[in-house]
C-alpha cells in the first residue's frame, strides 16, 4: 500500500494525469464526478476517502432520487455534503481540516459499465508536520554514466528521536522517473536496512543508503528517494541521471 501511495504522489507532482486540488486549510473543497453517457436511472454512486497507507474508507452511497445522503461512521453532514444530478455528483467539505488530506475516489456503476475517478486533496497553510525526518538526497546531478558503467546514488535520512510523533520506524524507497516512461517505477526499497547509522547527538541519528547498479540507456531520467513515515510521504529534491 505504501509503494502504491508513493508512486500515486509522484504522479501527482507532474508525471501523469491524476488531478490534485489544492486548497488552504479551513477552506471548502469540492470535487466532482461526471458520467454524462451513463443512463441516470440505474445510476449508484459511491465516494470513498483513502489515506496514506489505508485502505477505501466508504463515505456514502447515492441513488436515483437521492435526497439526503446517508454517511458511514466517521463522516458527518455536518462537514460534508453530496449531491446526485442528472449527469454528475459532488462531494463537499465544507472546512477542512489536516486529516483530510488524502485521495478521494467516485465510483459510477451502472447495469453496463463501471467508472472509477480519483482526485488528490492537498492543504496548504497551517498544517501540522507530523514528523520528524529530513531527507537528504545526493548528488543532486550525476556525472554523465556510460551505458553499462555503475552509478552510485545516496538518501541520506537525518531522524530526532526526542520529537518522535508516531511509533515503529520509517521505510525508505528509491523510484525513477525515466525519461522515456511516463509513469514512476520502485527501483529499490530497503529491506536489508540503511548501509550505514551514526548517532550525531543523544537523540538525532543519520542513516544513508546507497544504491548501485549498472544503468543502461533507457535509464536516464530522474530519481527520487520518498520516505514512508508517521503517515507521511517525504521526498528528497532528486537526482537527475544522464546516460551518455
Amino acid at each position: 500500500m505504501i509503494l502504491l501511495w508513493i508512486t500515486l504522489l509522484l504522479i501527482h507532482q507532474g508525471y501523469g494525469l491524476i488531478p490534485v486540488t489544492i486548497v488552504q486549510l479551513g477552506e471548502s473543497a469540492i470535487f466532482t464526478c461526471i458520467y454524462p453517457d451513463l443512463e441516470h436511472s440505474n445510476t449508484r454512486v459511491k465516494w470513498y476517502k483513502q489515506s496514506v497507507g489505508d485502505s477505501l474508507k466508504l463515505i456514502t452511497t447515492l441513488l436515483k432520487g437521492t435526497e439526503n445522503a446517508t454517511f458511514e461512521k466517521g463522516f458527518s453532514h455536518y462537514r460534508f455534503n453530496v449531491k446526485h444530478l442528472v449527469n454528475m455528483s459532488s462531494l463537499t467539505i465544507l472546512k477542512t481540516i489536516q486529516e483530510d488530506k488524502a485521495m478521494y475516489h467516485c465510483a459510477v456503476t451502472t447495469w453496463s459499465k463501471d467508472e472509477w475517478t480519483s482526485t488528490y486533496l492537498s492543504l496548504e497553510g497551517n498544517t501540522l508536520r507530523a514528523t520528524n525526518v529530513t531527507v537528504v538526497q545526493w548528488p543532486t546531478l550525476s556525472d554523465p554514466v556510460h551505458p553499462g558503467d555503475p552509478a552510485t546514488l545516496q538518501c541520506s535520512v537525518l531522524s530526532d528521536s526526542e520529537n518522535k510523533k508516531c511509533p515503529g520506524e520509517h521505510s525508505v524507497h528509491l523510484f525513477g522517473v525515466r525519461s522515456d516512461k511516463s509513469y514512476p517505477n520502485i527501483i529499490y526499497t530497503d529491506g536489508n536496512g540503511p548501509n550505514e547509522c551514526k548517532k550525531t547527538s543523544d537523540t538525532k541519528k543519520s542513516c544513508v543508503y546507497h544504491f548501485s547498479k549498472n544503468f543502461s540507456s533507457s535509464d536516464a531520467g530522474i530519481y527520487y528517494c520518498a520516505v514512508a513515515t508517521c503517515g507521511e510521504i517525504l521526498f528528497g529534491d532528486g537526482t537527475k541521471l544522464n546516460i551518455e
